[in-house]
């Protein structure tokens, strides 16, 4: 998530009755994610998720990703590649380009609007929208869980036993692999993410949900 733009956006919307909530889902904890929220300094509500709770509650497959809940507790759009900009990182024919530029409008038509905003999903469209959990996907969440619970006790080579676990029961995890990457040297925007990336797009598979908003 782009922790400054998103706190534009925020001071633009300026309204007491929308709640934005960020969660950085990083093992590192407060750690790693606090230094990159106090450099934006942001107003909204900021969450360490150590654990992937929250993807995995939601069953995101990737970060950034979002809910919109409405003012009666209801989802009204679900699990979305939720970028306020199009992004670009490298040089010359190294360039990656990412993200959107409409979603951000989205958003701020829905606040607006409300329940008439063309952007709101029925709630069957949002029901089939939801990812359904597999057996081995909670088995996967859970080994997580076990794995950073080791990790934080200074038994790494548990930990490393049941991430693996939990990559091979739920390989298709991109949150997962991220998050194994930034304990990496080369980190998580290296070779390894562009060629998963590129695996993913080639291959069909959902490394985002398509972004079904107008451009």
């Amino acid at each position: 998530m782009d922790v400054p733009v998103w706190q534009r956006v925020y001071e633009e919307i300026n309204d007491p009755n929308f709640v934005l909530i960020c969660a950085a889902e990083d093992v590192g904890g407060e750690a790693v994610a606090g230094p990159i929220f106090d450099a934006a300094n942001p107003t909204y509500i900021q969450v360490v998720d150590e654990n992937h709770l929250i993807s995995s509650a939601f069953n995101f497959v990737n970060v950034p990703s979002a809910a919109w809940i409405d003012e009666q507790g209801n989802i009204v759009r679900i699990d979305e590649g939720t970028y306020s900009r199009v992004h670009e990182f490298g040089d010359g024919e190294n360039t990656i380009t990412f993200g959107n530029d409409v979603y951000t409008p989205a958003l701020l038509d829905w606040i607006e609007k409300g329940a008439d905003s063309r952007h709101v999903k029925s709630a069957d469209e949002v029901a089939k929208a939801i990812r359904s959990h597999s057996t081995d996907q909670l088995r996967a969440d859970a080994a997580f869980r076990m794995g950073n619970l080791f990790r934080a006790h200074g038994r790494a080579e548990l930990a490393e036993r049941y991430w693996g676990m939990a990559r091979e029961l739920n390989p298709d995890s991109v949150n997962f692999i991220r998050q194994n990457l930034t304990l990496s040297e080369e980190g998580s925007a290296g070779e390894t993410f562009l060629k998963l990336r590129e695996d993913y797009i080639r291959e069909g598979k959902d490394y985002y949900r398509p972004l079904d908003i107008e451009h």
